[in-house]
């Protein structure tokens, strides 16, 4: 059985989480070029830390949205030339999705326009107890990934 004050630590747990998950994205957000959008920079992000290719509804999955916001998504990074998309030859309905070179352009360049902020953030915290927190978190994060409700 799990305690009260067990469950109470989860939940402040999660709550800074939460607090800093928006106060970080937010500030990266601002980083980022004017023709890049934090969901739009969150795919070209998957792809180079995940696949190398992706349908439409795998990608909704993975961020869980609708799949229509994911094609709007696709569809305004399609018009940059950042990513391509194509139909699965296997089958009539499915697309494929791929980051282009210059997609994968852009990523790094969103990631060089916000090493001022991730510079200054370094500035202030250690990164050896980072690092100690990456390896805790990491396996919190792929528990909840595994088990998410559709």
């Amino acid at each position: 059985m799990v305690k009260k004050d067990d469950l109470a630590v989860v939940f402040s747990f999660f709550n800074e989480i939460g607090i800093i998950a928006q106060l970080s994205s937010n500030a990266f957000d601002r980083s980022l070029p004017d023709d890049l959008n934090q969901s739009q920079f969150s795919v070209l992000n998957w792809f180079v830390r995940v696949d190398s290719i992706a349908t439409p509804g795998r990608l909704a999955t993975a961020f869980m949205v609708t799949r229509g916001a994911m094609t709007n998504t696709l569809k305004k990074l399609a018009e940059k030339g950042y990513v391509s998309i194509k139909p699965d030859k296997s089958s009539g309905r499915q697309k494929n999705v791929t980051l282009t070179r210059k997609g994968r352009q852009a990523r790094e360049n969103a990631l060089k326009q916000a090493t001022p902020l991730l510079a200054e953030i370094a500035g202030q915290f250690s990164i050896s107890a980072m690092k100690q927190q990456l390896d805790g978190l990491q396996p919190i994060r792929k528990y909840l990934d595994e088990n998410r409700s559709s």
